[in-house]
């Protein structure tokens, strides 16, 4: 209880608390842009497929095993229950060195021609073990950001975090470039080391997170400068990653360039370092801050009516229902009240999570299944050797689609729309993507694609989490979002052997010898527009789905982020007034 008081209220424990708290953010923001290992498979699955002789169907079901991981992602959440933060990290990372290792090792094997036969089961298995790692890694960044931040700077520190994953391909291209650029399978070897390295690396600022740095009051002006200055460095990144992660260039020009992106990393170390020297008055009031908004509990918008007048109450009460019973469609189930906590049996009782599911499942999982088929795309195209450049456009898209999630945020003030809203915005260039590319396949059309693909899904990742916490409750977001991501495996199975029935239908059975080896097998290849038009046309139409569903819940919750809105302005004006 001392040691609470004195972080509260001493200069010194409100500084050390201040620069722990942007020690953790940098600390999730290195994690992220590490451990998004899945965003990588495009660059190994072609070697992958021949090393096991397998058909697409069966590469496809080995993409899916990595996604299912995440249907079990409430495991990370159980963990967390009885054992610490930095437990769970390296449990993460052992996780993840045990799954890629193993997948090396057996490539090595068959590689070498060696008398060994992999079952394939056993592949499955340890992809599945992949891409559970991932999940509890972004578990962990999310519980870490929630502890170290005010529910009013929770969802910029978590669109920050966040937007880092989308450049976990392109930084991983640029080490295998570095490394040994025509060499795929150093992929996994790198899937394997950088989680456990960076894990490493981060675990002391992680080891200082203090839960009660949430209650620590925050200056709104000054924090918003700081998240403002992080933004415009992630940009910056972004932009540099872009321009030169994007060329196929020599080993010793690559390490340049991976020096130069390594630096740009680090240079959020600033923020905690500076902190650490001056200190910023962290506790008095600020003329900005709503009353209580230190509170970690609350949800990302303020809507705490037991401080408002009845008068207030009532009439935003009354507009709530009118808007939300115009019709039995649009009032069951409906949301009536943002930061509400839900159980999980309340959860899929309610429509509009329904809603919510179809819209991430018709959305931004298409997205994360395509980034998964881009290798066998850009073949069946003649663009493999563009293929470093696609995945280049597609993780730095996804990155800024992230960091553009954080404009509700930025423009709260300015402009008052609702996050579900933003989500229906967002995923409108997603149809427009697919039906471009069905309509025109050619290299033009598929960077074009892929860029719109990239930042639609992308900014769908990063603002999921925060819209998880506002409609079904923050504090039961560990179980609610790892529900709500159970699509991306079911889409991952099915919008991914939609693609394999495609590709097989169209393909021709061919000899392949592998030089090294001496191996000859018989596998599917298909070349050309043929491989993946009816493909590009059917999640065409799924999106669309996703579109109208997003729509849907928009025009729902309309209301309640009305109301809450309406709830924090009377509390700013009755703070100042006061």
């Amino acid at each position: 209880m001392m040691m609470e008081v004195v972080g509260r209220r001493g200069g010194a424990g409100g500084g050390s608390g201040e620069w722990r708290r942007w020690a953790v953010l940098v600390a999730t923001v290195w994690i992220q842009a590490l451990t998004g290992t899945n965003f990588d498979f495009s660059a190994y699955s072609s070697a992958l497929k021949s090393s096991l002789g397998i058909s697409q169907e069966a590469l496809n079901y080995l993409a899916t095993a990595s996604d299912l991981g995440k249907a079990f992602g409430w495991s990370s959440g159980l963990a967390l229950l009885y054992m610490p933060l930095h437990a769970v990290l390296l449990l993460s990372a052992a996780l993840g060195l045990a799954a890629y290792a193993a997948q090396y090792y057996f490539i090595l094997f068959l590689r070498a021609g060696a008398a060994i036969t992999v079952p394939y089961p056993l592949v499955f298995l340890v992809c599945l073990i992949a891409g559970l790692s991932i999940c509890w890694f972004n578990t962990v960044c999310f519980v870490l950001c929630i502890r170290s931040f005010s529910a009013e700077n929770r969802s910029l520190a978590l669109s920050l975090s966040i937007s880092f994953n989308g450049l976990s391909a392109a930084f991983y291209t640029l080490f295998a470039n570095a490394l040994s650029p025509f060499t795929p399978s150093v992929y996994l070897l790198l899937n394997a080391m950088l989680p456990l390295a960076v894990s490493i690396l981060a675990l002391p600022a992680i080891l200082l997170c203090n839960p009660h740095d949430s209650h620590l009051h925050g200056m709104p002006k000054h924090d918003r400068r700081v998240f403002l200055g992080l933004y415009i460095l992630a940009f910056i990144t972004g932009i540099y990653l872009v321009i030169f992660g994007s060329f196929n260039t020599t080993s010793s020009t690559a390490c340049t360039i991976l020096t130069g992106a390594i630096v740009l990393l680090a240079l959020p170390l600033i923020v905690p370092a500076s902190s650490s020297c001056s200190h910023v008055d962290t506790h008095g009031p600020d003329p900005e801050s709503p009353a209580n908004h230190d509170d970690p509990q609350r949800p990302l918008l303020s809507n705490n009516h037991q401080t408002e007048s009845g008068g207030t109450v009532r009439k935003t009460g009354e507009y709530q229902q009118q808007d939300c019973c115009c019709g039995t469609i649009l009032e069951k189930g409906c949301v009536k009240m943002l930061g509400e906590e839900h159980s999980a049996k309340k959860l899929i009782q309610c429509v509009d999570f329904w809603l919510y599911y179809t819209a991430y499942f018709c959305g931004a999982t298409v997205g994360l299944v395509y980034s998964n088929n881009l290798g066998q795309i850009a073949q069946s195209l003649h663009q493999q050797s563009r293929l470093t450049m696609l995945l280049a456009v597609y993780s730095s898209c996804s990155f800024f689609g992230r960091l553009l999630s954080a404009l509700p945020d930025f423009l709260h003030r300015k402009m008052s729309f609702a996050r579900t809203g933003w989500l229906a915005a967002a995923l409108l260039p997603m149809p427009m993507a697919f039906f471009l590319m069905w309509k025109w396949q050619d290299g033009s059309a598929l960077v074009a694609g892929t860029a719109l693909i990239g930042l639609s899904s992308g900014f769908i990742f990063a603002a999921a989490v925060s819209v998880t916490s506002e409609l079904f409750g923050p504090n039961s977001i560990g179980v609610n979002h790892n529900i709500l991501i159970t699509n991306i495996p079911l889409g991952s199975l099915l919008y991914g052997q939609i693609a394999a029935l495609v590709y097989d239908a169209n393909g021709q059975r061919m000899t392949v010898t592998d030089n090294r080896t001496g191996i000859t097998d018989t596998m599917v290849v298909c070349m050309g527009a043929k491989c993946y038009s009816t493909t590009f046309f059917v999640w065409g139409c799924i999106t669309f789905v996703g579109l109208v569903s997003s729509i849907a819940l928009f025009l729902r919750t309309r209301p309640a982020y009305i109301a809450a809105a309406s709830r924090s302005s009377c509390k700013h004006l009755n703070h100042v007034s006061s």
